[in-house]
């Protein structure tokens, strides 16, 4: 009877030993736990911190990209009023020299035949052309622009001044082109009067007889009266 008690007692021992050793480890995973905790939340913490300087430095980049694209919007702006008040200066001065065909009307043509009459070959390019009137050569003729492709020519007329008489001499002057130019026939002819400023009555008297205006439109030369069709 005595042995059997000692047997319990030294197998409550054993488990006491036992409860005591599986505390013991339980305590430290659990303080093994907590102290990675803690540093998984000071990781975090720093992360936190590490993210928002960052947000705020992309902050200040989003700023800084918004200043530079006003910046660069103010530039084009004032670029364009530059070029614009250039253009008029050099356009004034073509004009006071005559040169308006040579300077500013010429260089624009080629760019005016693709976008309005489909004209993106041009075989001949000519400028201030004199020709002599086949059928009656006493007439001699000064062409300012002549512009032909395929199907179709640009005849151009420009004056540095306008006023109604010299649309009607180039209304005139079309009515006689095949006698300056009979190798035309067969050929659309698109009229072009040109000046680097033309009043909206003028404008409309082109439009009336079928004849393109072209002026200094913002920054560059352009057709005035596009709702022409002929």
């Amino acid at each position: 009877m005595a042995e059997k008690l000692e047997d319990k007692v030294s197998e409550l021992e054993r488990m006491m030993k036992n409860l005591a050793y599986a505390h013991m480890q339980t305590e430290m995973t659990l303080n093994n736990f907590i102290g990675e905790m803690k540093d998984f939340k000071d990781e975090m913490k720093d992360f936190k911190e590490e993210m928002k300087d960052f947000k705020d430095e992309m902050k200040d980049f989003k700023e800084e990209m918004k200043d530079f694209k006003d910046e660069m919007k103010d530039f084009k702006e004032e670029m364009r009023n530059e070029i614009k008040s250039m253009n008029k200066r050099w356009g004034e001065l073509a004009n006071k020299m005559g040169t308006v065909a040579e300077d500013i009307v010429a260089p624009n043509i080629p760019r005016i035949a693709k976008e309005y009459f489909n004209c993106s070959d041009i075989e001949d390019f000519i400028i201030r052309r004199r020709v002599k009137n086949k059928k009656d050569r006493s007439k001699i003729r000064e062409f300012d622009v002549i512009a032909r492709c395929k199907d179709k020519v640009i005849i151009n007329e420009t004056k540095s001044t306008v006023k109604i008489e010299y649309v009607d001499e180039f209304i005139k002057l079309l009515s006689e082109i095949y006698d300056y130019f009979p190798e035309y026939k067969g050929l659309k002819i698109i009229p072009i009067f040109s000046s680097f400023s033309i009043s909206e009555d003028i404008v409309n008297y082109l439009t009336k007889n079928k004849i393109y205006a072209m002026a200094m439109k913002d920054d560059t030369m352009d057709i005035i009266n596009p709702q022409l069709k002929i």
